[in-house]
C-alpha cells in the first residue's frame, strides 16, 4: 500500500492551508463517560520460558508491586498465557497480563526482533537473505496475526538503520529507549541513535510511534541495582485509555495515546491546530527542559516553563516533545502531524 499512512484516531482541522493531523492526545477529545486515565505498563520483558531468569509468576509480581497497571511478556517462540496470571494478579482489576511474543528473527549475521503485542499465537521468524526482508515480513506476520507490531532495540548488533524504519510497512511502534545494557540507544561510530532513526522515519512519512520498555531478563535481588544486568525498571509507557481492559490498552497503543518515559512522568498531553502543551509533574528537587522536535530531528523550540507550550506555524510536518530532567531522566511525546495542502 505504498508509505504507510496514519491508522489512527485523528483530529483534522483546517486552518488557513494548513492542515492539522495529530494522535488522540487531548482528554477532551474522549467521550466524558469513558473519563480515560493514564496506565504504566512495560512492553518488552523475559521469563525463564526463554532467556529470561524468572518464572511468569515472579515476574508479574515484580511489575505489580513497583505500581505497573500492565504488562506484556515477549518470550522468544513462545507465548505466556494470561489467563490464570491476571485470575491471580488481576481480579481487582488493579493489573492486567497481555499476551506477547518476541519474534527473533536473523539475516547477514545480524539480529532483527519484532514483538507482537496481544499476540494470538506464536509466529515464527523467517529466513531470508537480507535483513530488510526480515523485518518486513516478520512485521508483516505479526501484522497478518491481528497483532502490533514493535520494532525492537534497532542498534542491537547495528542491525537496522533510519532507511529500514522508513521503508518498513504494518509497523506500529518502535523502540527508542531499551533498558537493556548492550542495545546501544544512543548510537555511536557514525551510526545514529534509536531516537535519530525514529526521526529520520517520520521525516520519510512513516508515522511509526516510540516505545520506551525493559526488555528485562533478570529480577533476582543481585541484579536489580546492577547497572550491566538486563534488570526491570529502566522504560515504560504511559498509555491513556477509558478501561484497563485489553481492548482498551491495544486500542489507544493503536492511535498513539500514549507517552515514553525513562522516569519522567507527565500531567497532561494536547495537540489542536494551533499549539501542542506538555504538562509535566515536576518533582521538587528537578528541572525541566522540553524540547520539540519536527522533521529530521531539528529542535524547533525550546522551553522551560511547565507547561511547555508550542505554536504550530504550519510550516512543519510534525512536532513532537522531548522532557529531559536534570538528572537524565526523559519523556518522549508521539509526534503531531502537520499537512501543508
Amino acid at each position: 500500500m505504498g508509505r504507510k499512512k496514519l491508522l489512527v484516531v485523528v483530529v483534522a482541522v483546517l486552518l488557513g492551508e494548513v492542515l492539522f493531523v495529530a494522535p488522540r492526545m487531548v482528554a477532551a477529545q474522549a467521550s466524558a463517560a469513558s473519563a480515560p486515565r493514564w496506565y504504566k505498563g512495560n512492553t518488552h520483558t523475559h521469563t525463564l520460558n526463554s532467556d529470561g531468569e524468572n518464572t511468569p509468576d515472579e515476574v508479574v509480581r515484580w511489575y505489580r508491586e513497583h505500581d505497573y497497571q500492565f504488562l506484556v511478556i515477549t518470550d522468544h517462540e513462545y507465548l505466556t498465557d494470561p489467563a490464570p496470571l491476571n485470575a491471580l494478579f488481576g481480579r481487582d482489576g488493579r493489573f492486567l497480563l497481555i499476551p506477547g511474543q518476541e519474534v527473533t528473527g536473523r539475516a547477514e549475521g545480524k539480529p532483527v526482533h519484532v514483538n507482537q503485542i496481544g499476540a494470538k499465537k506464536v509466529v515464527m521468524p523467517v529466513s531470508l537473505p537480507t535483513i530488510f526482508d526480515v523485518l518486513q515480513r516478520d512485521v508483516t506476520l505479526v501484522h497478518e496475526a491481528g497483532a502490533i507490531a514493535q520494532i525492537n532495540h534497532p542498534n542491537f548488533g547495528w542491525a537496522l538503520s533510519g532507511d529500514d524504519l522508513a521503508r518498513v510497512e504494518h509497523a506500529t511502534l518502535v523502540e527508542i529507549w531499551n533498558g537493556h545494557p548492550m542495545v546501544n540507544n544512543l548510537g555511536g561510530g557514525g551510526t545514529p541513535s534509536a531516537e535519530a532513526m525514529w526521526d529520520a522515519a517520520l521525516t520519510a512519512g512513516n508515522h511509526l510511534f516510540a516505545i520506551a520498555d525493559d526488555d528485562a531478563h533478570h529480577f533476582k535481588p543481585e541484579h536489580l541495582a546492577d547497572p550491566a544486568s538486563a534488570a526491570p525498571g529502566r522504560g515504560w509507557i504511559y498509555v491513556r485509555a477509558a478501561a484497563l481492559t485489553e481492548a482498551d490498552i491495544l486500542a489507544a497503543i493503536r492511535r498513539g495515546d500514549f507517552y515514553a518515559s525513562s522516569g519522567v512522568e507527565l500531567a497532561d498531553i494536547q495537540s489542536t491546530s494551533s499549539s501542542v502543551t506538555v504538562s509535566i509533574k515536576a518533582t521538587t528537587y528537578s528541572r525541566y527542559t522540553t524540547q520539540f522536535i519536527g522533521a529530521r530531528g531539528t529542535v524547533l523550540a525550546v522551553s522551560t516553563s511547565n507547561p511547555a507550550v508550542y505554536t504550530v506555524t504550519g510550516a512543519e510536518t510534525y512536532v513532537r516533545a522531548k522532557v529531559i530532567e536534570s538528572n537524565g531522566k526523559m519523556a518522549w511525546t508521539q509526534p503531531a502531524f502537520v499537512n501543508r495542502r
